[in-house]
């Protein structure tokens, strides 16, 4: 299961739409690690500056690593915490997550096939 979902959020859905809000706790209580990572590139970039901050480091461990994955491969997810943000998150490999600010030519840059085949290197092979 991707999130852990309580009965009270289960049963709000069950009858209509659940606000931003209440997604975005649920992500965060869900996927710690996913959402440690992705905050800290958030406020990394509001207080550095520059075009992007991404992570460049692996994943402690497969359940970290999944964490990543499902948060970044769900389009209700990572929507909601781009809104959430107000930036565009970026995914390549099985680690390297960054953040844009909304509308970059960065980023634009970043998710084309040219950059995905850059960033490929033999130890992430299997990731």
């Amino acid at each position: 299961m991707s999130l852990d979902v309580s009965p009270e959020l289960l049963d709000k859905a069950r009858h209509g739409e659940i606000d931003d809000a209440a997604f975005v706790d649920c992500i965060r209580t869900s996927l710690p690690y996913a959402w440690e990572l992705i905050t800290g590139l958030v406020a990394r970039l509001e207080v550095d500056g520059g075009e992007f901050a991404d992570n460049l480091t692996p994943p402690p461990d497969e359940q970290a690593r999944g964490q990543l994955l499902r948060v970044l491969a769900s389009d209700a997810m990572r929507g909601t915490l781009e809104r959430h943000f107000g930036m565009k998150l970026a995914f390549q490999n099985c680690h390297r997550v960054a953040v844009f600010p909304r509308e970059s030519a960065t980023y634009r840059h970043f998710i084309t096939a040219r950059e995905q085949i850059l960033n490929q290197s033999p130890e992430l092979r299997d990731c």
